[in-house]
């Protein structure tokens, strides 16, 4: 079932667009990956080594999660395997099957490559992350650079972060394309002056549709492509 916020995309012209800016988890690849591991397969890793329930385990941990929400630290696997004593990308490892590339996207990225788009995967992920969902999907000879957070030293939700990718860029903003499942990084985008924004409104096959109510929204990519 769709929200009520049902909002279309708006009508653009691939002609005032230079430069397309990928997120790549609940965007380019399904979400269900990390939310599984997130909330199901790491607190029961967690309950058997500290020797708790699993719904004690779970309850901890998203306490955890909270307190470091949209910052780099939320997203590394380095500080997650320090905090929490376990190895967390032999863990995301262990379950790599679940990583899967969204329907239509390879279709996508193929017509902005003929329409001689600048393609960017930009992603608050770890690079220890991205190292195993590239090895996974093979995604990365479609994009012209791959950008984690890490490098730019601040997370997607900080206007400060699209100031500092436009230096290492070199991208007009005015003409560039930012496509997020993450209403907190268009919005920082948006304040940073970004010229077009649009929502995936189905970051995980295993969740319901949830348009935005303040961008475009698209389930697919199949709605970008020529009809």
């Amino acid at each position: 079932m769709q929200n009520y916020c049902d909002k279309t995309i708006h009508e653009f012209s691939w002609d005032a667009i230079d430069t397309i800016l990928l997120d790549m988890d609940g965007t380019l690849l399904d979400k269900h990956f990390d939310d599984y591991f997130w909330e199901q397969y790491l607190p029961e890793h967690y309950s058997l080594a500290y020797d708790i329930s699993v719904e004690a385990a779970k309850k901890e941990l998203l306490a955890r999660y909270a307190a470091v929400e949209d910052t780099l630290n939320w997203a590394d696997t380095s500080f997650w395997s320090r905090e929490l004593g376990l190895d967390i990308p032999e863990l995301k490892l262990r379950i790599n099957h679940l990583i899967g590339v969204h329907p239509y996207v390879i279709e996508f990225l193929e017509h902005c490559i003929k329409m001689r788009k600048k393609l960017y995967l930009v992603t608050n992920a770890h690079s220890s992350t991205l190292s195993i969902k590239l090895e996974k999907t093979a995604l990365d000879p479609w994009f012209d650079q791959i950008i984690c957070a890490e490098e730019i030293g601040l997370a997607k939700e900080e206007p400060l972060f699209w100031n500092k990718l436009e230096k290492l860029l070199n991208y007009d903003k005015q003409r560039t394309l930012l496509i997020d499942d993450t209403e907190k990084v268009l919005s920082s985008a948006q304040q940073y002056g970004m010229g077009h924004l649009l929502f995936v409104a189905r970051p995980s096959s295993r969740q319901r549709v949830q348009y935005s109510c303040s961008f475009p929204s698209i389930e697919y990519f199949k709605e970008l492509l020529p009809r």
